[in-house]
């Protein structure tokens, strides 16, 4: 599983670390509290629509690791060929849904000088998104087939191009001029373009190394495949949606408050999210080894491979949940050196301590169920958790009891614990039920 797990777990952190330093770079901008804010308006709106496409492409890791398991390489290409095809489609859709989305946060009331920043940005970061899907298609199957350090590599090193693009487009430098906050978008699109190439390329050259037939493949795409596809995909993508879309509407929430909680709601969402990078990767490396077992018909093995997964996540979430608990003010500085919003943001981490164990459980447990084929639990107890008792109750606690930013987050950390808990109870049942078999 380590072997498995750790190239993946680094690809993550760079992908999370890629916005971290755009949070950083623009925070040294004047008037540091708008431009954080702005920028994390302009990521919500984009990934709400953006985490539905990259979303459906998890279905390629239930499809890919079941026929590599069962050794039909040739069954693997065929999903990697329609995942490409289902992004031909995807693409327009969601480039023109993110583009109108700015109409529907203005009904919000949100600070003009905030949408300002927001706006532009999201404009030029929608051009990421063909390279993006692109990215995902060919990362769900490479680490499917085992093959995570292209993986690794290409995460690690666009941080590299997108740092260069920061320095470059942001403050002016090489003779370009300084675009600010908009500067950050377009070093986005550039790293996103590099990774997704890298990837071809790692792809085309393993075949052309191994002889694994892909460029004989059938180019034409198959329906079924990609029914196979979406009927896997829809259901992740849905759970994917509803977690972006929650803590997005949590930050619009949070605008409503002013810069200096949006800023502090940033700052601690961006380290939390952080943490959660490493039971994400230890989710996908859940979902290869449990659907190859599955593949091979080796249903103990594929029970033991969740069950390991599952407790990596727990002890690493357990140490961070300790971190964020007693030096929360070290982290925030990391990112402003604004006493007022350090304070803030403080808070929230306070608040995020409690429910990072139970994050990791859920996160990697859903990883498993992905690999046994079921995708539709997870989205499920996601839309409970989150939008009938998370969001209300942090909704209640913010704006009627006077708790501000960290009561949204009280809300959101109390559907966390809840969602682990159903979580963990679900794999216990499928590990425990002949049927699973």
């Amino acid at each position: 599983m380590l072997k498995l797990a750790i190239p993946i777990v680094l690809g993550e952190i760079g992908w999370m670390s890629m916005g971290i330093v755009d949070t950083m770079m623009v925070g040294r901008l004047p008037n540091s509290a708008r431009a954080i804010g702005g920028i994390s308006l302009g990521h919500m709106m984009f990934y709400v629509v953006a985490i539905f496409g990259t979303g459906i492409m998890l279905g390629l890791d239930t499809l890919v690791s079941q026929s590599y398991g069962a050794g039909e390489i040739e069954d693997c290409h065929r999903s990697l060929v329609n995942g490409v095809y289902l992004t031909v489609v995807l693409s327009p859709i969601s480039i023109g849904v993110a583009l109108l989305l700015p109409f529907a946060v203005n009904f919000l009331h949100i600070s003009p000088d905030l949408m300002r920043i927001a706006v532009p940005y999201l404009k030029s970061l929608t051009w990421s998104i063909v390279p993006l899907l692109l990215f995902f298609v060919f990362r769900r199957y490479l680490q499917a087939m085992n093959h995570v350090w292209p993986v690794m590599f290409a995460l690690v090193s666009a941080n590299l191009v997108n740092i260069f693009g920061n320095w470059v487009l942001i403050y002016g430098h090489l003779g370009i001029p300084a675009l600010g906050t908009v500067g950050s978008s377009w070093a986005t699109v550039i790293s996103r373009t590099y990774m997704a190439c890298l990837l071809a390329l790692a792809i085309f050259y393993y075949d052309h190394r191994h002889q694994t037939g892909l460029r004989d493949a059938s180019p034409r795409p198959s329906m079924d495949r990609i029914r196979d596809l979406l009927s896997l995909g829809f259901p992740a993508a849905t759970q994917l949606g509803v977690e972006v879309a929650v803590f997005s509407a949590a930050t619009a929430l949070v605008a409503k408050l002013g810069a200096i909680p949006l800023a502090s709601h940033e700052i601690a969402l961006n380290t939390a999210s952080f943490t959660y990078m490493v039971p994400l990767g230890i989710s996908s490396a859940a979902a290869v080894r449990v659907g190859q077992a599955r593949g091979r018909g080796d249903i103990p093995a594929s029970n033991r491979s969740g069950w390991t997964a599952i407790a990596l996540g727990a002890m690493f979430m357990s140490v961070m949940a300790l971190a964020f608990w007693t030096i929360p003010q070290w982290i925030v500085r990391v990112y402003t050196p604004d006493p007022v919003v350090i304070r803030a943001a403080s808070k929230l981490l306070v608040v995020a301590a409690f429910f990072q164990l139970f994050d990791g459980i859920q996160t990697v447990t859903t990883g498993a169920l992905r690999g046994t084929g079921d995708t539709r639990t997870p989205m499920f107890c996601h839309l409970v958790g989150y939008w009938v008792l998370g969001l209300p109750l942090g909704y209640y606690l913010c704006f009627y009891r006077g708790y501000g930013a960290a009561g949204i987050w009280s809300g959101l950390c109390s559907a966390l614990i809840l969602i682990g808990l159903v979580m963990l109870s679900a794999w216990w049942f499928k590990t425990r039920t002949p049927a699973s078999a």
